[in-house]
């Protein structure tokens, strides 16, 4: 039972160097973008397709169409 009490310790050990290097690291910039922003400029921007106008905007009156005999 001892064993397993101190695996249990030696891999929390572990955990906390590993989350540790992670925070330095991003601390220090190791995963900044720095490509993406230099080429972005050369492809062109995408377009905006503009939106429907609402049916507040412009009224649409229903058409009403009857049977009558003729």
């Amino acid at each position: 039972m001892n064993i397993i009490y101190m695996l249990l310790a030696i891999s929390v050990v572990v955990a906390l160097v590993f989350f540790a290097a992670f925070i330095i690291s991003v601390k220090s910039g190791q995963y900044d973008d720095v490509y993406t922003p230099s080429v972005r400029m050369l492809f062109d921007d995408e377009l905006v397709k503009e939106t429907a106008p609402k049916a507040t905007e412009k009224e649409e009156k229903p058409i009403i169409i009857t049977n009558q005999p003729t």
